[in-house]
């Protein structure tokens, strides 16, 4: 299920190649999303990369059919040339359109459900 041994991860991922825009104040890094979850998301690292590790980000997907997904979220670490970001909340609106890109793309969707039942708790 991951990409990284001994990673356990709680959510179904879906590795996809879209682009993002990571905003953070008045900055704006444009990235390549590698994988997403209901609960985190993994970009590229861009070349110049000044931003404040311990402050929120929102992370605009460009997913398509799907719209713009719209996801705030904390930087959780960098690693080769990898961002991970751990997504604080995801609001109704955004629920929807995220999951629909999910079950397309992971291998189980029926567990989908369960996991955004794990999101309420």
């Amino acid at each position: 299920m991951s990409d990284y041994p001994g990673e356990r991860r709680a959510f179904s991922r879906a590795h996809l190649d879209l682009p993002v825009e990571v905003h953070q104040g008045g900055s704006v890094w444009h990235q390549r999303l590698i994988d997403i979850c209901l609960a985190g998301v993994s970009t590229d690292q861009p070349d110049v990369w000044d931003a404040q590790y311990n402050e929120p980000f929102t992370l605009r997907i460009d997913a398509g059919n799907h719209g713009v997904l719209e996801l705030h979220a904390y930087l959780q670490h960098v690693e080769a040339d990898r961002l991970g970001f751990a997504v604080q909340h995801v609001d109704r609106v955004t629920i929807e359109p995220l999951r629909q890109l999910l079950e397309e793309h992971v291998a189980d969707p029926a567990k989908l459900d369960a996991e955004i039942s794990a999101l309420d708790d």
